[in-house]
């Protein structure tokens, strides 16, 4: 039976003999040249695979780079955010994946590094090689397509899109979504007379009313994890510590406290004491740690592998921004779930609303 089967990805289901067939759709030179790439103009938007019948994804590797010379003061600089990634599956024309290229693969700011998690790396040179080990799985036809809202720069893009082939789909597999979130600033209070200690850490949050979402959806499913960014928008030479927000993830409509309730920014992405140092591991990192006194710009990631926040009906997974939702800042995030239907609520800003700032 060729199709999604019982086995997995690791090391001990490598002998697992399977009767899937191995398949890529890439940007090679079908002249047999060297011209191995997409060329994308400003406001382009290009079809990168259509895939017919069902199977899975299991490999992404992508690049992109100015096809000509730029300098500083190229509008277009920041074309991480100014290319847009959609995905669509089983003929659906929604997209599951709606989401600014370089934050899909993990760093927000339209930045690159160098990283290495289980699902997402960014990988040399300079983090430029994009890839994704996210399974997603299809039924009935999956489409890649790839916009540019760029204003004049010309970009050369590379890809592969990898895959095996099945004979059908079985029930009870559910669909891969990513989506992208901001707030810009997030709803805080000013500090007024309040001492820095008070402004970090005083008040009481008992409702979880107006944290940071970083998803919302219905449905059944598996929430499995986020990027997640942030510019520090305070400037003070006082402890300028942009964490301290609890994460609250409400499962199936459940009221404050959810069953899910964490202690602080830092501990739900794993790390301690207000990390100012980069670390990237299989399900958790920080790719940019900011600089002295966590300013400017952060970001890092959680991904819920071994441990899906598994949801009946619907899932709201959120975080405090600042203790009390007192700190106004810049996020933005990316979310990663299954679901077991096409979420057709995807949307994204405008472009001028995606573009990074130094705080």
């Amino acid at each position: 039976m060729s199709n999604y089967g019982s086995y997995g990805s690791s090391l001990r289901d490598l002998p697992r003999l399977r009767d899937t067939k191995r398949r890529r759709v890439s940007s090679y030179d079908a002249s047999g040249g060297n011209e191995d790439r997409v060329t994308l103009r400003p406001g382009e938007t290009v079809q990168l695979a259509d895939i017919a019948g069902a199977g899975d994804i299991n490999h992404i590797w992508m690049t992109v780079a100015p096809a000509g010379p730029t300098d500083p003061n190229t509008p277009d600089n920041d074309f991480l955010r100014k290319l847009v990634l959609r995905a669509y599956w089983d003929g659906s024309d929604k997209p599951s994946i709606l989401v600014p290229l370089g934050d899909f693969f993990g760093v927000g700011h339209a930045k690159t590094t160098n990283f290495a998690s289980l699902p997402l790396q960014m990988s040399p040179q300079d983090g430029k090689a994009f890839n994704s080990f996210f399974h997603m799985p299809f039924a009935d036809g999956a489409r890649f397509e790839l916009t540019s809202e760029c204003e004049e720069l010309v970009l050369w893009f590379y890809f592969y899109i990898d895959y095996e082939a099945f004979d059908e789909l079985e029930d009870g597999i559910g669909r891969f979504h990513a989506s992208w979130h901001r707030e810009n600033p997030t709803d805080g209070i000013e500090q007024g007379e309040l001492t820095n200690g008070e402004y970090l850490f005083g008040g009481d949050n008992t409702t979880g009313d107006g944290n940071y979402t970083i998803l919302e959806t219905t449905g059944r499913g598996h929430y499995v994890g986020c990027t997640f960014n942030v510019t520090n928008l305070r400037h003070t030479e006082a402890w300028n510590w942009y964490g301290e927000g609890d994460d609250m993830i409400f499962v199936d409509g459940e009221s404050w406290p959810p069953n899910i309730h964490g202690t602080g920014t830092e501990d739900y992405f794993n790390t301690a004491w207000c990390p100012s140092e980069p670390f990237h591991g299989p399900y958790h990192g920080i790719t940019m740690p900011g600089g002295p006194n966590w300013s400017g710009q952060i970001s890092m990631y959680r991904f819920h592998i071994e441990d899906p926040v598994t949801f009946n009906e619907s899932v709201r997974v959120t975080i405090e921004h600042g203790h009390n939702n007192q700190r106004c800042d810049d996020i933005s995030s990316v979310a990663y779930w299954y679901l077991d239907r096409i979420d057709e609520t995807l949307t994204l800003p405008p472009v001028e609303q995606r573009m990074p700032r130094l705080g």
